[in-house]
């Protein structure tokens, strides 16, 4: 029984296209940025949206803590924090800033425009899931590597 056991384990390993790969450690900057920012978009489209059916928007992370009684690790779910990167205007327009980090990035060199100006919620959605595809497509690349430049910086002393 144990021969037809080999044979039948190297005839399905025949039967397979087997090739020689290295799975790469790291991702290249600009993209673990990119995903950042997207994962960050997706936060607040979901954050409209719940507004929006009016329900509430609780994202739940898990934090590790130690007990000061008896020094133990205790690992907890809690609710994440989300700010919303929109507002409401003077105007009376709704007004959407995309950050990185708490960096606002800017999204035309040439007038500084920081904020886009939007009309209602539905639109506000809208923008928020082209923004999503802009940024996968590396729309936003200058502005975030600009802000992640600026950043890292200051943490130079």
């Amino acid at each position: 029984m144990p021969i037809n056991f080999k044979e039948n384990k190297m005839s399905a390993l025949n039967s397979l296209k087997l090739v020689t790969s290295k799975k790469h450690q790291t991702v290249a900057p600009i993209v673990h940025r990119r995903n950042k920012l997207c994962a960050k978009l997706h936060e607040q489209l979901e954050l409209c949206e719940a507004q929006q059916a009016g329900k509430t928007y609780a994202p739940t992370r898990l934090k590790t803590f130690v007990n000061k009684q008896t020094g133990e690790r205790i690992t907890a779910e809690t609710i994440k924090r989300v700010k919303e990167w929109f507002w409401i205007g003077d105007t009376g327009k709704i007004n959407l800033a995309v950050k990185y980090g708490a960096k606002t990035l800017t999204l035309n060199k040439k007038t500084k425009a920081n904020a886009i100006e939007l009309n209602s919620g539905e639109e506000l959605i809208n923008t928020l899931k082209s923004l999503k595809v802009a940024v996968l497509n590396g729309d936003l690349d200058e502005a975030i590597s600009e802000v992640s430049e600026a950043t890292r910086i200051a943490f130079i002393k």
